[in-house]
Formats: C-alpha cells, sequence, structure tokens
C-alpha cells in the first residue's frame, strides 16, 4: 500500500530530508520504497513517476513537506510518519538553539558576511538558478552543487559570471578545492603546482587522490559540472577555468578530466591549449584521439594514466598479485560463473570501468551505457555483464546521494549475489568531505551478509574495490583499506586497475 502524509508549512533543506528518507527506509526495511521531499512541482513529477505519489501528497505545495511510503501495513507506515515528526522536531529545536547569525535570503547573507566572495548553492532546480544570478550581481563565485536547472539558465549564468570575471561552477557540481579549501565532495589535498579543471566529479577526485597519494601536490581544482562540455554550454566555464590556471604563478601544469565533450567544445579547447604555455594533460574519456591530434598536449585515456601523467610516473605500484588472483579464480568459481556486476557510488568512475570492459567484453550493459543497444531497459534487473551508477536520478529518488548514504548498494549487492552466474562484484568507496563517515565498515558488512548466502549455496564471489580518497582525508584511506580487506575484499589502488583485474577474470572465465 502507498501512503502519503503531508507537513504544511514547513520548510526543510534537501540534504535533511535526504538523510531523513534514509533512516525511514531503514524502518521500512527498503529504501526503494521511501521519498520525503519538498512539495515543490518538479518534485511532485519524480515521485509521480517512481510510482510514490497519491492524491493526498499531490495536494502538497512548495512550503510543504512530503512524507511516501509504500508498505505491507497502515502500522508500519504510520510508524514511519511519527520516526518523520520526531526527527524533523528534533531538527527544528537544534536549529533554533543555534547561536550563530540566522539568514533566510541571499542579501542578507551579503549584509551579514560583507567578506565573502564565494558561495556554494545548494536549492532545488528550479529555485537554485535565481539565488545563483543574485548572488554573481554582488559579485560573489559560485559553486551551483543544484541539479535540474535548465541548460538555458546555465548559459545565461555562465554568461554573466564571464561578463564579471567570476567562477560559476555547475549546476550539478559536485567538486572543487579553491586555495586548498574543499567543497561539495572533496578530499584532503597536498598543496602543489597541479592545477586541475573538470566537468565529472569523482572524475576529479580520483585524478587529484591519485596526485596527491604518490608524489604530487594541487594548486586549484576547478569543477564546472558535466554539462560545460556538451555542445548547448560551450565549454564556457571549462575554457575560463583553463584561463585562469594559464595565468595562475602557483601552477606549472593543467590536467583536463571530462567525459567525451561536443566535438565543436574539444575544438575550442585544443585551439586554447594551442596558445598555452605551460604543459597539458587531457583525459577525455572515451573520446576519439582524432580530435586532438597535432595539438601540443599529452593525451590520458584513463583517470589513473592522466595522474601518472601529471606527477612524471610511469605507472602505480600496486601490491596486489592480479596475476595469481585470475588463476585462482579458475579454481574458486563454478563454470556458470562468467559476469561481472559492478555496483557504483562514482559515476564517472562507472563510465571509466566500462570503457575499460569494453576493450576484451563483447557487452557490458549499464544505465549509463556507451551505446544504446547496452541501455538497461529496466535499471533495477541486471544482465549479463552490467555496471550501474547508483547516483543516477532513477535510483537517488528523495534519498541522499550513495556517496553519502549507501544503503541503496547493500540492497542491490544482495540481489546480485543471488544471480549463479555472477563470478565478480565491483564496487566503489568514496571518503573525503562529503562523503559517509565510514563507508569501508558499511561495504565490509554488506560483503559479509552476502558471504553468508553464497556458504550456503556452496559458491564465491570474487570482491573487488577502490577506494577513491587520501590518506589525510579524515576517515582515514589505510583504516578503510584494513576495514575491506579484513572482509576478504581485493582493493586496488586505481579505479582502472581494479576494472582492468575484473577483466582479466571474466576473460579467463569465458
Amino acid at each position: 500500500m502507498l501512503e502519503n502524509k503531508v507537513k504544511k508549512n514547513s520548510y526543510f533543506d534537501s540534504a535533511t530530508l535526504m538523510l531523513l528518507s534514509s533512516k525511514i527506509g531503514n524502518v521500512i526495511g527498503s529504501n526503494k520504497d521511501v521519498a520525503v521531499m519538498m512539495g515543490t512541482e518538479s518534485n511532485k513529477e519524480i515521485m509521480r513517476n517512481s510510482g510514490l505519489l497519491n492524491e493526498e501528497g499531490t495536494t502538497a505545495s512548495p512550503n510543504d513537506v512530503i512524507f511516501a511510503v509504500k508498505v505491507d501495513s497502515k502500522e508500519v507506515a504510520d510508524e514511519a510518519f511519527n520516526m518523520a515528526e520526531e526527527l524533523l522536531a528534533k531538527r527544528t529545536t537544534q536549529t533554533d538553539s543555534n547561536t550563530e547569525k540566522k539568514v533566510h535570503t541571499v542579501e542578507q547573507v551579503a549584509e551579514a558576511y560583507p567578506d565573502t566572495n564565494l558561495a556554494v548553492v545548494s536549492l532545488p532546480g528550479d529555485l537554485a538558478g535565481r539565488e545563483a544570478r543574485k548572488l554573481l550581481e554582488q559579485g560573489k563565485h559560485v559553486l551551483l552543487f543544484s541539479d535540474n536547472v535548465t541548460v538555458e539558465e546555465e548559459v545565461e549564468l555562465k554568461d554573466l559570471a564571464l561578463e564579471k570575471g567570476l567562477l560559476m561552477m555547475g549546476p550539478d557540481c559536485g567538486t572543487a578545492v579553491i586555495h586548498g579549501v574543499g567543497l561539495g565532495f572533496a578530499n584532503e589535498l597536498k598543496r602543489g603546482d597541479i592545477g586541475v579543471v573538470g566537468a565529472s566529479g569523482t572524475g576529479l577526485q580520483e585524478v587529484t587522490r591519485l596526485i596527491s597519494n604518490h608524489g604530487g601536490g594541487l594548486s586549484q581544482v576547478f569543477g564546472t559540472g558535466g554539462r560545460d562540455v556538451k555542445e548547448a554550454v560551450g565549454g564556457r566555464m571549462f575554457l575560463a577555468c583553463m584561463d585562469i590556471l594559464e595565468q595562475d604563478p602557483n601552477t606549472s601544469k593543467i590536467v583536463l578530466i571530462s567525459k567525451p565533450p561536443a566535438a565543436s567544445v574539444v575544438k575550442k579547447i585544443a585551439e586554447k591549449i594551442k596558445k598555452m604555455s605551460k604543459p597539458v594533460i587531457a583525459c577525455f574519456l572515451g573520446a576519439d584521439d582524432e580530435l586532438l591530434a597535432g595539438v601540443p598536449c599529452t593525451v590520458a585515456h584513463t583517470l589513473e594514466e592522466a595522474a601518472c601523467k601529471a606527477i612524471d610516473l610511469d605507472e602505480l605500484h600496486t601490491e596486489v598479485d592480479t596475476k595469481a588472483i585470475v588463476s585462482k579464480s579458475t579454481t574458486q568459481l563454478h563454470a556458470e560463473q562468467k559476469y561481472v556486476r559492478g555496483l557504483y557510488c562514482g559515476g564517472t568512475l562507472a563510465y571509466e570501468t566500462i570503457l575499460i570492459l569494453k576493450k576484451e567484453l563483447a557487452t557490458v550493459n549499464s544505465n549509463v551505457a556507451v551505446t544504446a543497444e547496452e541501455k538497461l531497459a529496466d535499471s533495477t534487473i541486471s544482465k549479463g555483464n552490467t555496471i550501474l551508477d547508483l547516483g543516477e536520478d532513477e535510483f537517488t529518488v528523495g534519498r541522499p546521494h550513495p556517496m553519502i548514504e549507501p544503503a541503496l548498494r547493500g540492497e542491490r549487492l544482495l540481489e546480485e549475489v543471488r544471480d549463479p552466474e555472477v563470478a565478480v562484484i565491483l564496487t566503489d568507496v568514496e571518503i573525503g568531505y562529503g562523503s559517509n563517515p565510514d563507508a569501508g565498515s558499511i561495504l565490509a558488512e554488506e560483503v559479509k551478509q552476502a558471504r553468508e548466502y553464497l556458504s550456503e549455496q556452496n559458491r564465491e564471489i570474487i570482491f573487488v574495490s577502490t577506494i577513491c580518497g587520501t590518506y589525510e582525508d579524515y576517515q582515514g584511506y589505510d583504516t578503510q583499506k584494513a576495514i575491506l580487506e579484513d572482509a576478504s575484499i581485493i582493493v586496488l589502488e586505481s579505479n582502472a586497475q581494479a576494472a582492468r583485474l575484473t577483466q582479466a577474470i571474466i576473460e579467463g572465465r569465458n
């Protein structure tokens, strides 16, 4: 049964509501059948498409909170609703007792904090653009974390920013590190002379954390939002950030990161590289190398390679004996076990894995597939070799991004181990600012439960993972690695290494 409840005239930010949704999911036993969102028209449409909106929910206004649960009984629904009310009441009490300056508008922020020059905006998409414009008009740089901002509004905001000589990072910009300060999802990076511009969040994190962990340091790390390098936006902010790094006296080398930009944008980037005085490493995952033919830059084909090129390292060392693992897998696994299932929290990492696997495997299915033929008709059902980006909207309706709360992955992981044809489960663990405080322990517990089931079935599956983080991150890279290895999860130094090991295992099964 589907139950909705509307809490009138009660505003809470999306992060609070998503975390609340996750807690309710734990109560009802499923994170897929719960949503807690403000009653905006766009949110109601998302809930409607997900089968979580009933007639009562449609009456909500943008100033109301909608609680939605799909459960077996009214008693369970009431328990979930009561829990939600208690947690929101507690949150309200904590907010009221806060002694910091209380501000309710962008204008009040500017007045209360006159010396600030950069703002992070995280609001519903239909409101975010308007507030970002106000900040730009007041001379503030903006990191726009929100998504669901129209492409037309993105272009207008970026044109305004460029006119005023300001940064407009986003929309849907998840990562930046400015003067050593992390914004959004970010890692604790060593300072140095390598500047990075990226139109991808975890792609930026993977490259910069590998640089930091292996002897290099970062000057500035700019995110632009993934749509910036598409035809409609034309690389406006990507190109502007390249100019900033070219002029920055603390930057001596520049790294460019993106999923495939539009050909017209690559052409603009190439023309700018030709005029730059600093060496450039370009990693446009999956793009045609011919687009940069004759351009004075170093082309990298994986995030790992981009990091190595930036610090003049031939390759990353790994303590894992991959040949022995591939050999042992032939005796560990049953004859019918021949597929990989990738459950990724980081979207760019999932995309990179697909590209690596496709070099040898005929078909790699996904919700973010490279070809239309490999696009899953239903993302809730894997088939053959499947790599999932669990951060896509279809999985995160009213729920925290899996980098914050990876509970959804746990549910899917237990589904995947029930498939007798699965040989490898490939995952990622993100640490750093914004990410879950103990993601390694969560994954270790998920694998423990999976192994209990597999033991009953007299089967084994090889679990492979990588940690996107630095030794300085507060969760502790070494601590998280030890937790995973204690759970018999194979941990590789980079996502590319994890994908290559998985490819070798699957190739050996066929």
